[in-house]
């Protein structure tokens, strides 16, 4: 069953250190959401891990290609992908050695997918669909 509670979204998002951005845009449009929103979670003490194949440098981070790219455990994967895409997405991470496995992975507002959902809880990582990290966030992380 995805997250849902006030209370378990509140305390992922107090909780969450690292949070690797998969679709992270470079700032040419700074308004975009995939850039702006992990902007926001910066600025409030979280460090971002940029995943992109095709960008090298993002909010100033050297960006990785793909989730199995990233060299540590994020607390969080957050996902500004299309439905369409969050299957492969959740077969890369489930191809992670456990140890390496995100805690959450965490589906932007307008994204779903219960099957992807399903089998990454079924592996003990808990979903997050159709919310905004960003509105948590700034409910619930304030500025340093």
């Amino acid at each position: 069953m995805p997250v849902e509670t006030e209370e378990e979204l509140a305390a992922i998002v107090r909780d969450a250190r690292v949070v690797a951005v998969i679709g992270i845009k470079d700032g040419s449009d700074p308004h975009a959401p995939a850039y702006s929103i992990p902007k926001m979670l910066q600025e409030r003490g979280i460090r971002i891990v940029p995943v992109h194949p095709t960008l090298e440098k993002a909010l100033g981070e050297r960006v990785h290609p793909a989730i199995g790219d990233v060299p540590e455990r994020v607390d969080i994967v957050d996902l500004f992908r299309r439905p369409s895409a969050i299957d492969a997405h959740a077969d890369e991470i489930l191809a992670l050695p456990e140890a390496r496995r995100p805690g959450v992975v965490w589906m932007q507002t307008g994204i779903r997918n219960d099957d992807a959902a399903a089998r990454l809880e079924a592996a003990g990582i808990r979903v997050v669909m159709d919310r905004c990290l960003g509105v948590y966030s700034a409910r619930y992380r304030p500025r340093p």
